[in-house]
């Protein structure tokens, strides 16, 4: 009798472990899947490809890259003219901080110096700055202001480069994102030219 109940003793425990073992595999596996990005944020971290040949000169379109806008500018000559005037008045006019890649560390903060490409998103708290192409169209108070770009929040002001004017809130440029053109009209948002 003593060794019949030591036998469903033991066959209790190893049941008993078993179905623990199963439970304990089980609630794994979920735990294991929730520490993989989930499809959304895999696809905001993807490079977003533009179509950018129907951008007319002067023409600002706004895209979405990892879940925040981005602009693409096609300057005019009066705007890349302004970058020269506008050089003076702005904090950092040769992109010394880090707020571009480095093949776009020049006077136009930009590959072509047509196309702009920026995050719409101001350097002070985040807000989406508004486009103001001109004097007469939501003029900054900034000095030497030919228009660009002006946040509603706090009032700080950039140029058609993203350079942020003296004396406003925001601390830094715009920042511009990785970027390179596959051709003429299309341009990869996410990604840089190859390195060879």
């Amino acid at each position: 009798m003593h060794m019949e109940n030591n036998r469903k003793r033991r066959r209790l425990i190893v049941a008993t472990a078993l179905a623990g073992g199963a439970g304990v595999l089980a609630g794994t596996v979920p735990f294991l899947s929730s520490l993989s990005p989930s499809a959304r944020a895999r696809a905001a971290a993807t490079p977003v490809e533009v179509d950018i040949g129907g951008i007319a000169p002067g023409q600002l379109i706004t895209v979405e890259w990892q879940g925040r806008p981005v602009w693409i500018l096609n300057r005019t000559p009066e705007m890349l003219a302004s970058l020269a005037k506008t050089a003076e008045h702005v904090l950092d006019p040769d992109s010394k901080q880090k707020q571009q890649p480095e093949n776009c560390t020049n006077g136009t903060r930009s590959i072509r110096p047509d196309l702009l490409v920026v995050m719409g998103v101001c350097t002070h708290f985040g807000c989406s700055p508004l486009p103001r192409f001109g004097p007469g169209k939501g003029e900054s108070t900034s000095a030497g202001w030919a228009g660009g770009f002006v946040c509603s929040c706090h009032g700080a002001s950039f140029d058609f480069a993203g350079r942020v004017f003296k004396n406003t809130q925001a601390p830094k440029n715009l920042e511009v994102p990785p970027h390179r053109y596959l051709s003429e009209n299309r341009l990869v948002i996410g990604s840089e030219e190859e390195k060879t």
